[in-house]
């Protein structure tokens, strides 16, 4: 379940994380979040990189790794690997993880 419109859903053994990714964009960053048709929150990631060979997908797990702050390999993809809706899984506590991930929302959303 959602909590408050955040793309984050604690799973037993970490969080899901749900991505709209946009492939072959001006620069590599993460844009805050939007609503897919269902009215789910998803957390809009742009990267330079073209979708070949799973490049796009190398490039936002870098990207998410290096913004928050974690190792590259505690984060996955779980679903929509060819997809540009994905949904990535962080490995840890999933308490812990909420938390941070609420923080860090807070201050992507100034």
């Amino acid at each position: 379940m959602h909590d408050r419109g955040l793309p984050f859903v604690a799973a037993p053994d970490g969080v899901k994380v749900l991505v709209r990714l946009t492939p072959r964009a001006n620069a590599d960053r993460v844009m805050g979040t939007a609503l897919d048709a269902d009215g789910k929150a998803l957390l809009k990631v742009a990267v330079r990189v073209p979708p070949e060979k799973g490049r796009a997908n190398e490039a936002m797990i870098a990207l998410l790794a290096k913004t928050w702050r974690l190792p590259k390999s505690r984060l996955t993809i779980a679903a929509g690997a060819a997809s540009r809706r994905k949904t990535v899984t962080i490995s840890g506590d999933p308490q812990a993880l909420m938390q941070y991930l609420s923080d860090w929302m807070t201050k992507l959303n100034g």
